[in-house]
């Protein structure tokens, strides 16, 4: 049995999963797999598509509970802009989150930048609130759809540097 990429990142992020108290079975873990192995948001649909073929039981409420408990334990971010879902890129620790969205090819890049955590912080405070989802997405054109249109990405995500 050849071991893939994927199936050492998955086997990664079970480790991380069960050091948060979680249990990765055989449908979560098939969840998880399929944003990891596309690297692009998905949304609970297209995973249940793409599950469908190796588990022809496998209904939207269940991809749903199963996206519900990744986003949890740190493991998958909901994008609400696109209403799907991406594999964290930095899922070893929890981290305040923005993400750049291409409306044009769909890709998505995911940042940590503290600046811009402490920006939002800033801003809560300063206006009363007490924030508790500290996610942050911007929508616009990526640098390859604005340079050349006709070159636009795949909607596959780009690690951030």
């Amino acid at each position: 049995m050849t071991v893939t990429p994927e199936a050492g990142a998955l086997d990664a992020l079970e480790t991380i999963c069960r050091r948060r108290g979680g249990r990765m079975t055989r449908q979560r873990r098939a969840v998880l797999g399929k944003l990891v192995e596309g690297k692009r948001p998905l949304s609970a649909y297209e995973l249940r598509d793409l599950l469908r073929p190796e588990d022809p039981s496998v209904t939207p409420a269940s991809v749903y509970r199963c996206l519900d408990f990744l986003v949890d334990h740190g493991l998958v971010h909901r994008l609400e802009t696109t209403r799907s879902f991406i594999a964290c890129d930095h899922p070893e620790h929890p981290h305040a989150v923005q993400f750049l969205i291409c409306r044009q090819c769909g890709s998505v890049v995911e940042a940590e930048d503290k600046r811009t955590e402490a920006a939002t912080e800033r801003l809560g405070h300063r206006l009363g609130f007490a924030l508790d989802q500290r996610t942050v997405e911007l929508t616009g054109i990526c640098g390859t759809c604005k340079t050349d249109p006709g070159k636009a990405g795949d909607g596959r995500a780009v690690p951030c540097a």
